[in-house]
Order: structure tokens, then C-alpha cells, then sequence
């Protein structure tokens, strides 16, 4: 576990691009922890996998098999792919409460789908939560993980634990590698940025885990250190950005905060 970190927060890594692809000895070890993976708590607490941008549930399928060998009630989100919400039509003023406050009538132009994305998946975590009657566990991969980390904030009474992996805590896009392609579509990139440092005047009430890699040529790892959640762990792990619903180490940092919490 690592301190919290005030690096100045820059771009992705591009010198480290190459390291963009999952590596064979990144899942090195996989079997084994597969082998060895035990329950360590009773009553197969539930725990929803969020894929990153432009993947989807099959994408996470390692992690939640590996997590329901560990005991847990492992889902998938459940939404298709994860395209961070292209293709919404609708206003700024839509969006929850939580969202472009005092600017409301502030027009869209794609700045909002997200927002949207984490409406609708907060809105579907609530919905699996109060037909279990319980709260739900929420562990996300890069976008997966800041839809997660929203939808916690947004329903504190339904989220037990939420655990991102590689995700742009701040900034949005501004600090990975989608920036320069968001501003070419013509969206405000710095206003995004600007609002999940808004968001966090609403405080996460959850446990709060972060991991990340130094590795990471898609989000750079400043942006994946909370700097707001007095509860919040940071894990450093040694893997590529695609790495990290493969990893061994990564996997029994996940378990390890899921126990904590259900034991």
C-alpha cells in the first residue's frame, strides 16, 4: 500500500506505449491463484465487475470466475459494451442533481454521456442492491472503476466497497489517452475535468480502494491517487493497463479489501 501521492498530474506515458498490450508474464502465476483461491467469507456477498471504455462483461470474465472461486457472487454490469455513454441525447439539466451544478442550461456537445452512463449504472446498482437487500460490492477496470466510484457516491446505502483499477479518478479523459481524440470531437475536455473535482464535495462513504501502475500508458497514474477520501488505500502494482483483470497480484489486492470488509 502506498501514501498518497501529489505528483503533478500529467497525460499517459507515451514513451511507454509499447507496454499497451497484456504481456504473458503478466499472467504469470494465474493458475496458481486460481488453485488457491478459497472462500473467506460466508454468504456470497455480491460484487459487480465493471468493464473499461469499449469493453464489456466478457472482457472481465476472468476476474469475476476468480472472484467467485473466492466466494463472492461475482456479476457483470450488465449494459453491453462500455462506449462511456455515445449515443445519449439528451440535456445537461437530464442528468442527476450531482451533475453541472449552476450550470445547468450549459449546452451539450458529449461533455454529459458519462455523467449519463454513471446515472444509469448507479441506477441499475440500486435496483440489484434492493432486490438482494443488501449492498453491493463494485470493482472497476479504468472507466469501470470512475462509473463505480460515482455510483458509490451517488448511492451510499448501496455500495459496501468499491475497487478501481487504473481509473482516471480526476480529470476524466484529460489525463489519459483519449484526451487529444475528445478535443478533436469538440469536447470540452478541461470543463469534464473540472467536474469530477466538483463531484468530490459529495464525499464517498464506502471503503475506498485504488490501484495503479506506474506502467500505465493509457491513464497515468497520478490521476488514479485520491486526493479527497480520508478512507481511501492506494496499491501499487507492476502491470500494463490491459493487465489488470488478468493479474495475480492485482486479483489478491481485490480480494484481500473484499474480506476486509465482509469478514
Amino acid at each position: 500500500m502506498h501514501a498518497k501521492n501529489d505528483s503533478e498530474l500529467r497525460g499517459p506515458q507515451r514513451r511507454k506505449l509499447l507496454r499497451i498490450p497484456l504481456f504473458p508474464w503478466e499472467i504469470r502465476g494465474l493458475p496458481k491463484a486460481f488453485a488457491q483461491a478459497k472462500p473467506s467469507v460466508e454468504g456470497m456477498p455480491p460484487v459487480i465487475v465493471v468493464p473499461g471504455l469499449w469493453a464489456n462483461d466478457k472482457t472481465m470474465s476472468v476476474l469475476r470466475r476468480f472472484l467467485t472461486k473466492s466466494g463472492y457472487d461475482a456479476q457483470g454490469w450488465g449494459l453491453g459494451r462500455n462506449l462511456a455513454g455515445r449515443g445519449w441525447s439528451g440535456k445537461i439539466s437530464d442528468l442527476s442533481e450531482g451533475w453541472a451544478i449552476d450550470e445547468r442550461d450549459r449546452p451539450n456537445r458529449g461533455e454529459a454521456n458519462v455523467p449519463a452512463l454513471c446515472d444509469q449504472f448507479g441506477a441499475e446498482v440500486k435496483r440489484r442492491s434492493e432486490v438482494l437487500g443488501r449492498p453491493i460490492a463494485l470493482v472497476g477496470w479504468s472507466l469501470g472503476g470512475f462509473l463505480a466510484r460515482e455510483a458509490a457516491r451517488d448511492h451510499p446505502d448501496h455500495v459496501s466497497i468499491v475497487i478501481s483499477l487504473g481509473s482516471p479518478l480526476i480529470g476524466g479523459p484529460k489525463y489519459s489517452f483519449v484526451n487529444k481524440r475528445y478535443r478533436r470531437r469538440g469536447l470540452d475536455v478541461d470543463w469534464i475535468a473540472e467536474q469530477t473535482v466538483k463531484r468530490h464535495e459529495t464525499p464517498i462513504q464506502c471503503p475506498v480502494i485504488s490501484i495503479y501502475s506506474k506502467h500505465d500508458a493509457i491513464v497515468h497514474w497520478s490521476a488514479s491517487i485520491d486526493r479527497w477520501t480520508p478512507q481511501a488505500k492506494h496499491y501499487e502494482v507492476n502491470c500494463t493497463h490491459t493487465a489488470y483483470g488478468f493479474h495475480p497480484p492485482t486479483f489478491q489486492i481485490i480480494k484481500s479489501n473484499l474480506d476486509e470488509t465482509y469478514r
